[in-house]
């Protein structure tokens, strides 16, 4: 057993081989891709928000787990900030009982008026926040460990901006649950450094957008790979809902509709930050336009290969990490 693999808590809580979390990718993370991260050892979620019809949820979660075997998956539900009429979490969450799933990755909203009839039905919950400051209250109302993902992560860092290496320190210091730590991992030290800072793993996404089995069109990949941890920019914090994705031309058309207007509304930006525009990036290769969450991990996006492999490199850098840090005795 490698050294990378007993990350604390982390094969208790999700039953991985390697303490690496695929974080939900709207769009991409369907049962392929979901499969591809539980059979090279780490634990991926499908996308519940992919599904909006509930047959289509349930026949995504089975085939999911025909490809996995035995291997652990879990759902993501995002949540919006506010509850909304006509939204359906409950019932999604219902479905994910009903299916079997035994762990789910939550997002945006509070998830406390739902952990009592997922912990009833043995559900772990890992629920996603910016700072350390958000992964108390989802400890205080007991979810049962946390992503903290930091200014570095593509999609939403939060309004504070925090870095992962000062969330880090800062989760050891305040935190009794399992935290994870995202934003920028896309190396395997970055792993190994995570860890030996307390956290029990990591959670990525960008590094795992040129997977093979990513359903989108490989110019999109090409794309990712010839970009540079520079090449990201951050909207949408008029709003208080702050993205970082790829620079294009629509990002380039929000912030200046952000800087020409005194009081901006997502009513504003709706034309522009639409999903299913971001979406026809991933059909047709052309990121010139949509919202493309990525984050500074593009450092390290060097090529188009299968899951498995992705995730064999990370292991093996992570630890030659540990294999340098076991020679150091003290400072």
């Amino acid at each position: 057993m490698s050294s990378v693999e007993s990350g604390r808590d982390f094969k208790a809580l999700f039953g991985t081989r390697l303490p690496i979390v695929a974080g939900g990718l709207m769009w991409l993370a369907n049962a392929e891709y979901v499969a591809a991260a539980a059979n090279a050892g780490i634990l991926g979620f499908i996308v519940a928000a992919m599904f909006p019809e509930e047959d289509d949820l349930r026949a995504e979660i089975r085939k999911c787990r025909e490809l996995c075997g035995d291997a652990p998956f879990g759902v993501n539900v995002s949540m919006l900030p506010k509850l909304v009429p006509g939204e359906k979490t409950e019932e999604v969450f219902q479905i994910i009982i009903d299916e079997g799933i035994k762990v789910v990755e939550t997002s945006g909203r509070n998830p406390e008026a739902y952990l009592p009839m997922l912990k009833a039905a043995g559900v772990k919950v890992l629920h996603k926040v910016p700072a350390v400051k958000y992964a108390l209250k989802a400890q205080a109302i007991g979810v049962d460990a946390v992503s903290i993902v930091g200014a570095e992560c593509g999609g939403h860092p939060g309004m504070e901006m925090i870095g992962s290496f000062v969330n880090s320190a800062m989760a050891l210091e305040k935190l009794e649950i399992p935290y994870l730590i995202g934003g920028g991992v896309g190396h395997g030290s970055q792993i190994a450094a995570a860890m030996m800072m307390g956290a029990s793993g990591v959670v990525m996404g960008t590094k795992l957008l040129v997977a093979e089995e990513i359903w989108a069109h490989d110019d999109f990949k090409r794309h990712l790979i010839n970009a540079s941890e520079s090449d990201t920019t951050l909207i949408m914090s008029s709003i208080r809902n702050t993205v970082r994705a790829l620079k294009n031309d629509t990002t380039a058309l929000v912030q200046a509709k952000e800087a020409e207007l005194e009081h901006v509304t997502i009513q504003d930006l709706l034309p522009l930050i639409s999903g299913k525009i971001g979406r026809e990036a991933y059909v047709t290769g052309d990121c010139s336009r949509g919202v493309l969450s990525a984050g500074h991990a593009l450092a390290f996006v060097k090529q188009i290969e299968p899951m498995a492999d992705i995730i064999a490199t990370l292991e093996s850098q992570a630890n030659e990490a540990l294999q340098r840090m076991s020679s150091v005795s003290k400072l």
